[in-house]
């Protein structure tokens, strides 16, 4: 099978383990740097193109980056206008990365989330504090990524002047209810084909109250409960993701999800766990890779 991997870069660790699982497979594997794509769009013979040479997988792995989500979707889509499987398609990765879209998705399917508020003008802050039960409350940017443009406002005079100040940038917000009792806690599940296939609980550091690994937290393996696992598979799901990993705060109310996201890195659940995530993704395009199977379930 010839595998394509859309990455920035090589050295990733996400990205060489992706091409060490497809060669030590006996797949051929190419990475391709998704920003140097360009393309020809036409109903006769669409083609992406990279560095003159016209591209010819059976499958791709899109590891888009957040912040080039509007042109590497436009690639992954133009790919399966080609035929070529994609382990997360161009939509479903569209709606991870709108933040409020998904919640939006995940509430309409029931699953339980921390109370989230959005407003767009700045005199709607008290109302928006109100709506997710006051202070402490995280204020969140949409666009953001690996625990940054996430703040803690333990007072309402702090949520003002944060939520002032982000608006003022004309960055779109989340308001979001704060789970005291997770104690800077979280749990990141990587979810494979409907799946559970690794599970790691993540730590703040001290002084912190993000638990991401990007930010100094630590980690050790765990086995979800029963309502985590359907928490986590649902949440998959629910965006149409076949690889997504999801995160799940535990509270009084039972497992909430906090984020699904698209592009999961590897390198902190492999290490902690000791699970070849990148093998198990191969296999799943062994089992699933077919020409032209690329329609989205999901009409929303």
């Amino acid at each position: 099978m010839k595998i394509g991997i859309l990455s920035r870069k090589s050295s990733l660790y996400s990205t060489s383990r992706l091409r060490e699982a497809s060669l030590a497979r006996g797949h051929e594997v190419r990475i391709v740097d998704y920003l140097r794509c360009y393309m020809n769009i036409t109903s006769s013979n669409p083609m992406v193109i990279y560095s003159g040479d016209a591209l010819n997988f059976d499958a791709i792995i899109p590891r888009i980056g957040a912040s080039h989500s509007f042109y590497g979707t436009a690639v992954v889509r133009q790919f399966e206008m080609m035929g070529v499987f994609p382990a997360n398609e161009s939509q479903a990765i569209t709606r991870s990365r709108d933040k409020l879209r998904a919640l939006q998705l995940l509430c309409r399917k029931g699953i339980g989330l921390p109370v989230t508020g959005v407003a767009h003008s700045t005199k709607d802050i008290d109302g928006v504090i109100k709506t997710v039960g006051g202070v402490p409350l995280l204020i969140k940017i949409i666009e953001g990524t690996q625990g940054l443009g996430v703040v803690l406002a333990e007072t309402k005079s702090a949520a003002h002047s944060v939520i002032s100040a982000f608006r003022e940038l004309d960055a779109h917000i989340l308001v979001q209810q704060f789970i005291k009792e997770a104690q800077g806690t979280d749990i990141r599940t990587i979810v494979l084909d409907g799946k559970i296939i690794a599970s790691m609980e993540r730590h703040a550091s001290p002084g912190e109250f993000r638990s991401n690994l990007h930010r100094g937290g630590s980690s050790q393996k765990i086995e979800l409960t029963p309502h985590e696992e359907k928490a986590a598979i649902s949440a998959a799901g629910a965006l149409g993701l076949n690889i997504a990993g999801v995160d799940i705060i535990r509270s009084k109310k039972g497992p909430m999800v906090l984020e699904v996201n698209s592009s999961p890195g590897l390198e902190g659940i492999e290490k902690c766990t000791g699970v070849d995530v990148a093998n198990a993704i191969i296999c799943f395009l062994e089992s699933k890779a077919t020409r032209g199977k690329t329609e989205d379930k999901i009409k929303v």
